[in-house]
């Protein structure tokens, strides 16, 4: 029970395990749907048994579709459907199944194991195989408990490029993530582990949408609201997490359309730039929901981050996973469920770096002979924003120029060069004839959505027991919005277009015009005042030392530079104190562990 303990806050209605021979299953339980403990898991179905996390939205019309063909069940919960899926379907039930999820499937006959991850990623799915077996968790210290694991220092490289390790790294040399859309099956006697994908996105845009503008607003309306709707399913209280932005304003509109009395939760804290409550709170009394504003201190931000690594388990440093923490934590006092606007950008092209790469685009047709005489007249400068826009034009390509964007340009204080840590290739980024916008966009579906937005908001909501659903990451909207022209999505300066007018017909539109506030917390200035003795106690010159993979020296005076007030450098040190704190809480782990040479398990 020790490992079930180890994330108890992940599930703490009911935990328990059984023992089948010498296979071990083990669940804590986050009663969402059918909450007598009928449903409580492992879960029996005839000769299989079941540990699943997440959720089945079309879990009703499948289950209608099996009692059909004469399946029969004992229960009203989603997880009995899965199992009768999977004896109807065999490893192509995952193709039938709308959700979010990570499981795995014991058929006692066999002596197999059937698992897989859902389409997007947004359930988490550790698995290790070592002398013991097989081994699998929804977080990685549940399975480096009782072994003796070192440290996988190409991610810790990514870490440091991203703030993020992709999968299917993980920290751990042994541990590896399941991706996203693939199932698994493992032969027990034969201790083979053989590994499918069984869905991803179109990167050669094949399928795309031939109507009118008017058809796709038509279209995605009916999307959009099938998406929300069946998410707002549960026998739980279910909110929404409402910022001020165009992506939750929507999702709690539609939710607010045929849910009567929602509620909808906003975070705020005191500092300039990062109070949107007042707009969300005038949002809310448009569409007519019961809104609550959550207050955050200084004094509970710093409390999060102390306890930090408890919950992320890897080092992972987006820092609006603190008020996701916060966020979830207060929403637990009234509802278990609650939907939010995550993936937005990525479907509909809404980041500022999409319009940002758009207005560089033609800039790039000029030869790299010009380009670096540009660059060399503007490095003349000492001004640091333009050494970077120097530095920005002397790229390859704009792929390569985007790749060196979303490490933040400055490699400074890698001991690595950038060409030596910056991914190379990937498949959304290799078709020619796709617009720059639309590679770009998979890409980050396929990465940074998957990888941070999404291991983001498992951690910061499941840590306090809070399901957070998504429906822009409805397999139907991403494949919907990645077979739009890309005018649809984003014209001019006008980026999420379709979305805004769906919007704007339920709430004015002179509401959005004002600038976002981010939903993240004031490092900035906390690092500054607040935090200042905090970073320098935390960030000594052993302590960054110790770390792989960074220029001692080079840190330190970036952080100088910070205390200064000369430039913002709290993601860098919001990902130096993360990696700092893991390291710390990693007693068996010395600097000669971490530098062991990579050793990948062998998968048949």
């Amino acid at each position: 029970m020790a490992k079930l303990n180890r994330i108890r806050f992940r599930g703490p209605d009911y935990s328990a395990f059984m023992q089948y021979d010498d296979v071990i299953l083990g669940h804590n339980r986050l009663s969402i749907i059918d909450l007598d403990h009928r449903s409580d898991q492992p879960l029996k179905y005839l000769h299989l048994t079941i540990v699943f996390n997440g959720e089945i939205y079309n879990y009703l019309d499948v289950r209608k579709t099996l009692q059909g063909k004469g399946y029969a069940f004992k229960t009203e919960s989603d997880t009995e459907v899965i199992c009768a899926a999977y004896l109807e379907y065999g490893v192509q039930c995952v193709n039938h199944l709308n959700g979010m999820f990570a499981f795995a499937i014991y058929n006692a006959k066999d002596k197999t194991l059937f698992g897989a991850r859902d389409r997007l990623g947004k359930k988490p799915f550790y698995y290790s195989i070592h002398s013991r077996g097989f081994e699998f968790a929804s977080q990685p210290s549940v399975i480096a408990m009782g072994n003796d694991f070192t440290v996988d220092q190409n991610a810790l490289n990514f870490f440091l490029y991203c703030s993020y390790i992709p999968e299917p790294l993980c920290v751990y040399q042994e541990v590896r993530k399941l991706q996203a859309g693939c199932y698994f099956t493992y032969n027990i006697t034969r201790r083979e582990l053989l590994i499918k994908q069984y869905w991803d996105i179109d990167y050669r845009w094949e399928k795309k949408f031939t109507g009118t503008y008017a058809d796709a607003v038509a279209e995605l309306k009916l999307i959009l609201k099938d998406a929300v709707n069946v998410r707002m399913h549960a026998d739980v209280p279910i909110g929404v997490f409402l910022s001020s932005g165009i992506d939750s304003s929507l999702v709690a509109a539609i939710a607010a359309d045929t849910h009567p009395d929602v509620k909808t939760f906003n975070i705020r804290f005191n500092e300039k730039g990062y109070d949107e409550s007042v707009a969300s709170a005038e949002i809310a009394s448009i569409i007519g929901t019961r809104h609550h504003t959550i207050e955050c201190s200084f004094r509970e931000g710093l409390n999060m981050i102390e306890n930090y690594g408890h919950y992320f388990d890897e080092p992972f440093a987006d820092p609006s996973a603190i008020p996701g923490l916060l966020l979830a934590k207060h929403t637990k006092q009234y509802v278990t469920v609650a939907l939010s606007g995550d993936g937005g950008d990525e479907n509909f092209l809404g980041y500022h770096r999409y319009r940002w790469m758009d207005r560089i685009n033609p800039v790039y047709s000029s030869p790299m002979l010009v380009r670096k005489a540009i660059a060399w007249l503007i490095n003349l400068s000492p001004n640091y924003r333009h050494k970077l826009l120097s530095l920005t034009l002397t790229q390859k390509d704009l792929i390569t120029l985007y790749l060196r964007i979303c490490g933040g340009m400055d490699f400074s204080h890698l001991a690595l060069s950038p060409e030596e840590v910056i991914p190379q290739g990937h498949p959304a980024l290799d078709h020619v004839h796709k617009p720059v916008l639309e590679k770009i966009s998979d890409y980050d579906l396929k990465t940074y959505l998957n990888e941070d937005i999404n291991t983001k908001v498992d951690r910061s909501s499941m840590a306090y027991a809070v399901e957070s659903r998504a429906p822009y990451l409805d397999y139907r909207v991403v494949e919907f919005a990645r077979s739009l022209p890309s005018d649809f999505k984003m014209t001019g300066v006008v980026q999420k277009r379709i979305l805004k007018d769906i919007l704007f017909e339920r709430i004015p539109e002179k509401i959005f015009k004002r600038p976002k506030a981010g939903f993240s917390v004031p490092l900035r200035s906390w690092f500054r005042h607040e935090l200042k003795d905090y970073v320098y106690d935390n960030l000594t010159a052993r302590n960054l030392a110790d770390i792989p993979g960074i220029d001692a020296d080079v840190s330190l005076n970036l952080i100088k530079e910070h205390m200064d007030g000369k430039w913002n450098r709290s993601q860098f040190i919001w990902s130096l104190l993360v990696l700092n704190q893991w390291k710390q809480m990693q007693p068996k782990l010395s600097a000669e562990t971490i530098l062991t040479p990579n050793h990948e398990p062998h998968h048949q």
